[in-house]
């Protein structure tokens, strides 16, 4: 039977496929390489491997958010013994703690800590970096946690990609310690990851910081100064934290937050992404909602073909690397009865608006000074939307830097022009949280950016 999803690519199109393929990884992973099969072998877990059933959360959770409900040493691919003793960058501990979703249920997390070799060198207790990772996929597989062991793993046609190591690595040097999540449903096997869910995300990376507190034997203490880091999907889960965090997590003091290029109105975020390298970042977003939201069932039946069922139960399983290759350029008016975007289905059906206006970031003024980093020449999270955010934030009263990333359109639809300012300006995002957790006062510049081009 044929599927429009799966419909063999003339030999151009597949060889767009594999560009984009290659040069979004190479991008991404940068100078990340595979380790060899022996690194993992000297873990002291299961070689090379998690432990049976770490990802399979109990039957019942604690009763605090942030509580761990298990730990693991965690074998970093990437590790060398240094002259004292310890191994370079740090030595990682694979955790599980316990959080509050959306619909007010509790959930487990996973994620991994960090304890950096590298001194601190700046005033007071080392200070704790939260990553939220970008895009990894919808499968369990796909993790952050699990690519800090394996930057690059091909399992069957599944490709995965732990591009976050390189931030994750810079920041160890600086001497911060690092705590990243997995958010609800990335490695854990009890539910589907509910990609882009603002407050799913938002909880996930306040309470990652409240597991790491918890964790015996760190040199992070309940003084030690806290940031946020983040960029594209991590962005927005970033910006939410910076909203929700007087509320939610009053006990997680924010000295600072870097929220790069923000999927902030996802409304406008469906546009940039459909016929794009990453249009499969919009079925793990619907299948993400239609698991929180089970009364938008009956409308996704009603508007979505069979062709569109069969590449959301596939994409469910997907990382980015294969969620690219698989998907790339198709446009969602396939995946539909009536030959509509999705896009223009969220226009038509008011109950679907409503979930997506739920998710809008910057209706509440950050907690924290935030760094909102967008490249100007991004089509895939729109570069206006992020730069909504940071105006919307500036007028609520927030302490904004706002800095938007020079680049030439390097291809619309291909990826490059959202990945590039990330690697561009990874240094200068580091040095600005590294400022932050050392005391330094942010400079806000919501003066001028309105005016800004």
């Amino acid at each position: 039977m044929s599927r429009s999803v799966h419909r063999s690519p003339s030999a151009a199109r597949r060889r767009a496929r594999g560009l984009i393929t290659v040069t979004a990884l190479s991008l991404v992973v940068g100078g990340v390489h595979a380790a060899p099969a022996t690194a993992a072998d000297e873990a002291p877990t299961t070689p090379g491997m998690v432990s049976e059933g770490f990802y399979d959360p109990p039957a019942e959770l604690p009763e605090a958010d942030g509580a761990l409900v298990r730990t693991e040493p965690l074998p970093l691919a990437l590790s060398l013994p240094s002259v004292g003793g310890k191994q370079l960058p740090g030595t990682a501990t694979r955790l599980m703690y316990k959080t509050t979703d959306s619909n007010g249920k509790p959930a487990a997390v996973t994620g991994a800590y960090i304890e950096p070799s590298a001194p601190w060198k700046g005033e007071g207790p080392r200070p704790v970096v939260a990553v939220a990772p970008g895009t990894m996929g919808q499968g369990d597989s796909c993790s952050a946690s699990q690519g800090l062991e394996r930057p690059i793993a091909f399992n069957g046609d599944h490709v995965s990609v732990g591009y976050e190591d390189i931030a994750i690595y810079r920041l160890l040097a600086e001497g911060n310690a690092v705590v990243v999540t997995d958010y609800v449903g990335l490695g854990t096997t009890d539910r589907l990851h509910t990609y882009v869910n603002r407050i799913d995300g938002g909880h996930a990376v306040l309470d990652a910081v409240r597991a790491a507190r918890s964790l015996p034997e760190t040199s992070i203490t309940g003084d030690s100064r806290v940031a946020l880091y983040g960029y594209s999907q991590g962005g927005g889960a970033t910006a939410s934290a910076s909203e929700l965090q007087p509320t939610y997590a009053p006990d997680v003091e924010l000295a600072g937050a870097y929220v790069g290029a923000p999927p902030a109105n996802l409304t406008e975020v469906i546009e940039g992404i459909d016929g794009s390298a990453l249009v499969g970042a919009i079925g793990w977003s619907l299948n993400g909602f239609l698991q929180t939201n089970p009364d938008l069932k009956p409308i996704a039946d009603q508007h979505i073909n069979e062709d569109g069922k069969a590449a959301l139960e596939d994409l469910s399983s997907r990382c980015i690397g294969d969620g690219i290759a698989r998907y790339a350029f198709n446009k969602t008016s396939n995946w539909t009865t009536t030959g509509q975007s999705l896009g223009e289905v969220v226009e038509a059906e008011p109950a679907v608006r409503e979930v997506l206006d739920a998710q809008l970031l910057g209706t509440t003024k950050p907690a924290t000074p935030v760094r909102v980093t967008t490249g100007v020449q991004d089509d895939i999270v729109p570069h206006d939307q992020a730069r909504q955010l940071a105006v919307d934030w500036c007028s609520a009263g927030g302490e904004v830097t706002y800095t938007p990333v020079q680049l030439p359109d390097l291809g619309k639809g291909l990826i490059t022009n959202h990945v590039t300012p990330l690697l561009a300006d990874q240094g200068n995002a580091i040095s600005w949280i590294t400022d932050r957790l050392s005391g330094a006062p942010a400079s806000s510049n919501c003066d001028t950016l309105p005016e800004q081009p």
